[in-house]
């Protein structure tokens, strides 16, 4: 079973960028769809963002214009750009396939606080 490990949360103040990294244990290839998804404390799990094989990518409204995922096959990694992050951005970020069928990561913090 393909395992997935997410890095590169943060403390970021308002407006800051970071940039998330998912490194699969297997091949990512095989999933055409790949997304990151974020959870906030008493809220349930979102899809924020999504890649597919081709390079096409969705962003939902909360990101749009600020968010941007990616993926590599080779290294089967997938990424997540945030630029001009803010407050309601705070959450727990996990990436996954689209629709969601392996198991959850531990996630990334990402809080956004001056």
């Amino acid at each position: 079973q393909v395992q997935l490990v997410e890095s590169g949360g943060g403390l970021v103040q308002p407006g800051g960028s970071l940039r998330l990294s998912c490194a699969a244990s297997g091949r990512i290839s095989r999933f055409y769809r790949m997304g990151w998804y974020r959870q906030a404390p008493g809220k349930q799990r979102e899809l924020v963002a999504s890649v597919t094989n081709d390079g096409s990518t969705n962003t939902a409204d909360s990101g749009k214009g600020r968010f941007t995922a990616s993926r590599d096959n080779i290294k089967n990694m997938v990424y997540l750009q945030m630029n001009s992050l803010n407050p309601e951005d705070t959450a727990v970020y996990y990436c996954n396939t689209v629709p969601s069928v392996m198991s959850w990561g531990q996630g990334t913090q990402v809080t956004v606080s001056s």
